[in-house]
């Protein structure tokens, strides 16, 4: 049986409860006359006015019919979704550059630190074999004017050698803790940073935005279609 040949009693009830989209509907109005007909009535826009936006438009509109007037609430809905998932991007966008000045302060604070650590290595390293040197010097037999001379030296130090090490020991140990606390945070800051750039690709995909295509993919697609059709015509030639 011809689904044209049920009654318009049946079919208004499709169109009323059949789950059909404003787009939907415009696209059935187009099919034929009967359903251009039966898709316009006041009643049916009506029925979907009141209970896909319930708060009534003005009384005194100057749009009379209902399909009218659904078209007006729906296009403002529209835009007004859009508006708010434009912002939501904004703000999306604003949260990705805020990580990633985060991001760069702290990757430079590491560097910093790591120079840090390593000046008071060296400086360390320098202090260790001054330190074994005076050890060997003192067990070495010298003369006593030698001996008076290097300690004379010893004493017009500022700060002893001992002071100087226990320092720089220090120094490291907060050089250490310093680097362990900004990689963890590079590493936590660098995982919001990737999900951020994730939630935002997934809101560029956003239903409303079905008609956003990236111009690559169609060079891709019209030269994967240029080269078909070279190799369909070269087959041709040979054949």
């Amino acid at each position: 049986m011809s689904a044209l040949l049920l009654p318009d009693e049946l079919w208004r009830r499709v169109l009323e409860i059949g789950g059909l989209s404003y787009k939907d509907l415009c696209c059935l109005s187009i099919t034929c006359r009967r359903l251009h007909r039966l898709s316009a009535e006041d009643h049916l826009w009506s029925h979907r006015l009141s209970s896909d936006f319930p708060p009534p438009l003005n009384p005194s509109s100057s749009v009379s019919s209902s399909k009218s007037l659904y078209k007006l609430r729906f296009e403002r809905d529209r835009d007004k979704r859009k508006a708010t998932h434009q912002r939501a991007v904004l703000r999306k966008e604003s949260q990705i550059v805020e990580h990633s000045r985060k991001l760069r302060d702290m990757e430079t604070r590491l560097a910093q630190e790591t120079h840090r650590m390593r000046a008071a290595l060296v400086q360390l390293s320098d202090l260790h074999k001054v330190s074994q040197a005076s050890v060997a010097l003192n067990n070495v037999w010298q003369p006593e004017i030698i001996r008076g001379r290097q300690k004379q030296i010893v004493e017009q130090c500022v700060v002893p050698v001992e002071s100087r090490l226990h320092a720089l020991e220090m120094e490291l140990r907060l050089c250490k803790q310093q680097i362990s606390g900004l990689e963890k945070a590079c590493k936590d800051e660098k995982r919001r940073l990737c999900l951020a750039e994730q939630e935002l690709q997934s809101m560029t995909y956003h239903p409303l935005l079905r008609d956003h295509h990236n111009p690559r993919d169609d060079a891709a697609q019209r030269t994967s279609k240029s080269k078909r059709l070279k190799r369909f015509h070269g087959q041709g030639r040979k054949s």
